[in-house]
């Protein structure tokens, strides 16, 4: 997988997305204490999918190290809001996690395993390798001054085995 790397002058997370069969959206306080809370959320959503306890460690990672870099580097732990997105379509899970620091100058750099702004604090610079790593496809969108958007996907492999429509419900592998 090649991530799509961005800095450009339109806002993060602009994009239009297609037809969604559930979405959610948080909007949290940038502080370390709510980086559970986003991990939980998130894999609270992708339950209906019947998620194996590998894709919902994946995604719960991935997750944690969006929310932990617009933490530490969006606002340099001085609080601001994150916003998160999380959408499903069939087994594919959307999720884009949003920041309006002080966005990132150089994605390209930034996204080099143990690259890191901020050796001070101990920081392995391995946030963006995990979340490429974790999940099926990573685009960075930031534009300095303004913020940044982390968007990842991930196909999640173990759909329901009950479909229901209204009050009908059936085997998910029959066609009834």
């Amino acid at each position: 997988m090649e991530p799509v790397y961005e800095s450009g002058s339109r806002l993060p997370c602009s994009r239009k997305r297609g037809k969604m069969e559930n979405e959610v959206k948080l909007e949290l306080l940038a502080i370390p204490e709510n980086e559970g809370f986003a991990r939980v959320a998130v894999a609270a959503f992708i339950t209906p999918l019947n998620p194996t306890m590998e894709e919902i460690s994946d995604v719960k990672t991935a997750v944690s190290e969006a929310v932990t870099n617009a933490v530490i580097h969006a606002y340099d732990e001085a609080g601001g809001m994150i916003t998160i997105r999380c959408s499903l379509e069939g087994d594919l899970l959307h999720i884009e996690i949003e920041d309006r620091g002080k966005g990132i100058e150089n994605v390209k750099r930034a996204m080099e395993p143990l690259f890191t702004t901020r050796p001070d604090l101990e920081r392995s610079g391995m946030g963006f390798a995990f979340m490429e790593a974790f999940m099926d496809s990573l685009e960075v969108e930031s534009v300095p001054g303004q913020g940044t958007c982390v968007i990842m996907e991930k196909k999640l492999g173990n759909l329901p085995w009950v479909k229901c429509a209204g009050t009908v419900c059936s085997w998910a592998g029959s066609e009834e």
